[in-house]
C-alpha cells in the first residue's frame, strides 16, 4: 500500500514513541490499572490529540488516515492507552469542534488539545446500547436553557473527564429524531460518577456510569444542529469504525511479533517450536489477516479523506479487524502454552484487551445484519 511522506512521518515518530516509551512500561501500566496521566500528557506534547482539526483552530491539520495510524500504532504498544487517545482525538471533541461556542472552544477545546481537559462520549443507557431510539437521558428545555435527567453507563474516560458530550432526547415523542448532544462540564451540579467499572481488559481506561440529575445549562450548550442529533453522529460513524479497525489492527500486529520472537526461543522436542508446521499456520492466519484488515481499513481511510460515503466500507473493516484481533489474542495464548496463560507475559492482555473491540463502534450483532444487507440480501 502507497503511503505518503506524511504518513510515513508521522508512523515513525508515533512508533518510535511506542517503542521507546510505551511498550517498556506497558505491564507495569496495565498492572496499576490507573490512568496514567504522564503517559496522556506525553502524547499531548506530541500533539496527537489535535490530529484530526485544522491548524488555526488549534489541531495539527491532519485527516482520518493519520488518527487510523496513530491509533493502530498506540494499540500495538498498549490498548487502553489508545482506546483512551481515540476518544480524546474524535467522539470527546467532535461536536465541540463543530458545533461549540466561541467560549467553549477557549475553555474546554483548545485545552482539550493539549492535553489539559479530558473528554468522553456518552452515548450508551442501560437500557439504549444499539438501540438509540430507546434512549432515555431527558433535555427539558426552558427559558434559561435545558434541564438533564438520566442515567449513561459504559462512560470511557468519564471518571477523570472535564466535561461530557451527552446524547439526549429533547422531544421523546420524536424519538430518534428527538436526539441531541449537549456539552455538561464535569463540575455542574448534578453530575455524578455512580459506579466505575473492573474490567476484563484495558484495565486503564477509566469507564464508569454517569448519573444526570436536574443538570442546568444553558441553550448555547447545544452540540448539533438541534433536532439532527442523529444526523451528526451519522456524519462520524464511519470514521468510528474504521478507528475500532485500526485499534484491532495494532493488536494483531503486536500478537504476531511476539509470537514470532517467542517461537524462535521455545525449543521443544530438540527443536524451536517455529519449525512445526502447526505454530507456523497460526501465524500465517494471523498474517494474512493482518493484511486483509490493513487493506480494509485504510481503504475506508481514504474514502473518508476523500469525502465519499463508505459506512459499508467502514463497517466491514471494523468487523473483519477486530475479529482479527480476537484470533490473534486466542491463538498468541495457544503458541505460547502454558505461559499464555500467565499474567507475566504478553500474551494473555491480548486475549483480555481484544474483547473491547467487539463493542466499540457497534456490536457484531449488530452489523452483521447491516453488511447482510448492503451485500443484497
Amino acid at each position: 500500500m502507497i503511503r505518503s511522506n506524511t504518513e510515513q512521518l508521522i508512523r515513525q515518530n508515533i512508533a518510535r514513541f511506542v517503542d521507546n516509551e510505551l511498550i517498556p512500561r506497558a505491564q507495569e501500566i496495565d498492572e496499576k490499572g490507573e490512568f496514567p496521566k504522564e503517559m496522556f500528557q506525553e502524547m499531548a506534547k506530541m500533539g496527537i490529540f489535535g490530529i484530526r482539526y485544522p491548524k488555526d483552530k488549534g489541531g495539527a491539520g491532519g485527516n482520518t488516515t493519520l488518527y487510523c495510524i496513530i491509533c493502530e500504532e498506540l494499540a500495538r504498544g498498549l490498548m487502553s492507552v489508545a482506546a483512551t487517545t481515540a476518544m480524546q482525538c474524535l467522539m470527546g471533541t467532535n461536536f465541540l469542534f463543530h458545533f461549540g461556542s466561541k467560549e467553549l472552544h477557549e475553555e474546554y477545546f483548545l485545552p482539550a488539545m493539549k492535553g489539559e481537559k479530558i473528554t468522553c462520549f456518552c452515548l450508551t443507557e442501560p437500557e439504549a446500547g444499539g438501540d438509540l431510539g430507546n434512549v432515555s437521558t431527558i433535555a427539558t428545555k426552558t427559558k434559561d436553557g435545558y434541564v438533564l435527567n438520566g442515567l449513561k453507563t459504559w462512560v470511557t474516560n468519564g471518571p477523570v473527564a472535564s466535561f461530557y458530550t451527552i446524547l439526549c432526547q429533547t422531544d421523546p415523542n420524536k424519538k430518534m429524531r428527538g436526539l441531541n448532544f449537549i456539552f455538561v462540564p464535569r463540575d455542574a451540579p448534578g453530575v455524578s460518577v455512580s459506579k466505575s467499572f473492573s474490567l476484563l481488559g484495558t484495565r486503564t481506561t477509566p469507564i464508569c456510569e454517569l448519573a444526570l440529575t436536574d443538570v442546568k445549562v444553558p441553550h448555547h450548550y447545544m452540540l448539533c444542529e438541534e433536532g439532527r442529533g442523529l444526523d451528526n453522529l451519522l456524519s462520524i460513524l464511519a470514521e468510528i469504525r474504521v478507528m475500532t479497525a485500526a485499534l484491532g489492527i495494532g493488536l494483531v500486529r503486536a500478537a504476531i511479533h511476539d509470537c514470532i520472537r517467542y517461537a524462535h526461543e521455545r525449543v521443544a522436542f530438540g527443536k524451536t517450536i517455529g519449525s512445526y508446521q502447526l505454530i507456523q499456520a497460526k501465524i500465517a492466519e494471523m498474517y494474512v489477516d493482518l493484511e486483509a484488515a490493513k487493506l480494509l481499513t485504510y481503504r475506508a481511510t481514504h474514502l473518508i479523506d476523500n469525502k465519499i460515503a463508505c459506512l459499508p466500507e467502514a463497517t466491514m473493516a471494523k468487523y473483519f479487524a477486530t475479529e482479527a484481533a480476537c484470533k490473534a489474542g486466542d491463538y498468541a495464548t495457544r503458541i505460547f502454552g502454558a505461559y499464555g496463560y500467565s499474567m507475566e507475559y504478553t500474551a494473555q492482555r491480548y486475549y483480555r484487551d481484544n474483547r473491547f473491540l467487539l463493542y466499540g463502534g457497534g456490536t457484531h450483532e449488530v452489523l452483521l445484519p447491516n453488511i447482510a444487507r448492503w451485500a443484497g440480501l
